[in-house]
């Protein structure tokens, strides 16, 4: 039997940044969990738990990562594999909070829409910052995402725990993958979580940023396939 896949979704993003995966997975049960009806990482990943199948593939994005090591501390028997892509163990240090608050404040000014613009430049690298598509794509999500959720997950990501201590327990089979430009995680960070993870494997994607699901689906789709089915 195939087994399902939850998909956890980042911070400003909505399923689209899935669609290549979607597309490729329309015969399989695939579920997109909620990241936009709490202000807590705790409340994201009960809430997943409570919407998902008994035992599944967990794959996570960017804040979707945070979501999925609150899921593996709460209910790591109900996760078999664990896919985390251009995210980070730890919590925020302060110049995160720093860039974080100046979003906020740019939300309470009435100017959320500038908030992607002053994201753009860490989500893709130079050469994709013309990409009419890419850079359409993520203004989208933004606006399907709106100034309030983003400030809720703003409070989730700030308010979040340091999940490195916990890294060792997790027992899955787990795969990393990172896009080698992406501006807002790094390889140190995937190299942490990697060292911490028994059996855990990275795969680096040339020429990708934040967003290697719709930057490089041709690399990442198959990646992701092989890794659930195997």
């Amino acid at each position: 039997m195939t087994l399902p896949i939850v998909l956890v979704t980042g911070q400003l993003l909505t399923e689209a940044v899935w669609q290549p995966l979607l597309d490729a997975w329309g015969d399989r049960e695939v579920i997109v969990a909620d990241n936009r009806s709490d202000d807590r990482i705790e409340g994201f990943a009960q809430r997943l738990l409570d919407d998902a199948p008994p035992k599944f593939a967990l794959v996570a994005h960017a804040m979707g990562g945070f979501v999925a090591f609150e899921v593996m501390r709460r209910a790591p028997e109900r996760v078999a594999k664990l896919a985390l892509i251009s995210t980070l163990a730890s919590a925020d240090g302060p110049a995160q909070t720093a860039r974080r608050q100046g979003y906020i404040d740019l939300v309470e000014n009435g100017r959320f829409d500038q908030v992607v613009e002053e994201r753009i430049p860490i989500l893709f690298p130079e050469e994709k910052r013309g990409d009419a598509a890419l850079l359409g794509l993520a203004r989208r999500m933004a606006a399907e995402t709106g100034a309030e959720t983003f400030l809720a997950q703003q409070r989730a990501i700030m308010a979040r725990i340091d999940s490195r201590p916990r890294l060792g327990e997790i027992a899955v089979p787990t795969l990393l993958i990172w896009g080698e430009k992406d501006g807002i995680t790094s390889r140190a960070h995937h190299e942490e979580i990697l060292e911490a993870i028994t059996g855990a494997r990275l795969e680096v994607i040339a020429g990708a940023g934040h967003l290697p699901t719709v930057e490089a689906p041709e690399a990442v789709v198959p990646l992701l396939t092989e890794f659930v089915d195997q």
